[in-house]
């Protein structure tokens, strides 16, 4: 995997809670060798309560390119974004920090693009089409943003936590 870890070794982390399950340090940290990248992503477990204490902590460690958020840390990862993309502005939400040059953050929502590649992967065009989304936390509010821009014709977005599937259509 990693033929080397040194001083000079860039590293991201994966903030998550919980994390066990998240097999992605592995396969972004192989990806990163197999480009000749001297890099590693780290999973870091930590409450909800503590994602803000843990971001602005990490800020003056030199070696860190990026942050990864993944359940439930979506939102408050945009929080910490000096700048962002459109999409992460109209979603409120980041699962990529990654370190501008000047130090600062900047997020992006990456969740709807992947799933939409994935669905076009397995043979199907949502454009034209009708989907129903279940959860409208930081991934779902992603997938119905990529599944609108993929051109679906119809969106039915259904979440338990009705104050937050009303906010999402709201921003949609």
């Amino acid at each position: 995997m990693l033929k080397q870890l040194n001083g000079a070794t860039r590293f991201y982390g994966l903030i998550g809670d919980p994390i066990a399950q998240a097999m992605s340090p592995a396969g972004v940290t192989r990806a990163l060798a197999a480009r000749g990248r001297n890099a590693i992503v780290v999973p870091l477990h930590v409450a909800p309560s503590a994602v803000d204490a843990l971001i602005e902590s990490l800020g003056p460690v030199r070696n860190l390119d990026g942050l990864l958020a993944t359940v439930p840390h979506k939102f408050t990862a945009y929080r910490h974004a000096a700048t962002a993309t459109d999409r992460g502005h109209a979603l409120r939400a980041a699962n990529i920090l990654r370190r501008s040059a000047d130090g600062s953050w900047h997020g992006d929502m990456l969740d709807g693009i992947a799933m939409v590649a994935a669905i076009r992967a397995a043979g199907c065009d949502p454009a034209g089409g009708r989907a129903l989304l279940v959860g409208a936390g930081g991934a779902g509010s992603a997938i119905a943003s990529g599944l609108l821009d993929a051109g679906v014709s119809r969106l039915a977005i259904h979440d338990t936590a009705t104050q937050r599937r009303d906010t999402l259509i709201a921003r949609l």
